[in-house]
């Protein structure tokens, strides 16, 4: 077997509508309901969908899904020094960067900073 890619992931979150208003204002994603009213976050060829608190939402879920646990890095075209200036006009605190780390398929610049929830988000852009 051999896996090609990342189709999507899931954030389990305290509130879904400020979540996916932060990716969409944010980070630019797009976000679309789908099957009974479940909310997920578009980007490029990838997704990531959005859950309420174990008592809602769908049934079949990460066995100990945690708010605030996740730590992901996305990928930007856009030059580093433009994300974080874009950030910082959004009223996001960046926490670390920019910093050369390594990518899946080299090097990166990145910067980091939480989400409402504080998943720590990585964005980065391929040197």
């Amino acid at each position: 077997m051999e896996i090609n890619n990342i189709d999507h992931f899931v954030l389990t979150v305290r509130n879904v509508d400020t979540i996916c208003d932060f990716y969409e204002r944010v980070l630019g994603m797009t976000v679309k309901t789908f099957g009974e009213g479940r909310k997920a976050l578009y980007f490029g060829s990838q997704k990531i969908n959005v859950h309420p608190p174990i008592g809602s939402g769908p049934s079949h879920r990460a066995r100990k899904p945690a708010i605030g646990g996740p730590d992901f890095c996305l990928i930007t075209k856009d030059s580093i020094a433009d994300v974080a200036q874009h950030l910082k006009s959004e009223g996001v605190r960046i926490e670390l960067g920019p910093d050369k780390r390594s990518g899946a398929v080299g090097t990166i610049t990145s910067i980091y900073f939480r989400d409402p929830d504080g998943n720590l988000v990585e964005i980065s852009n391929y040197d």
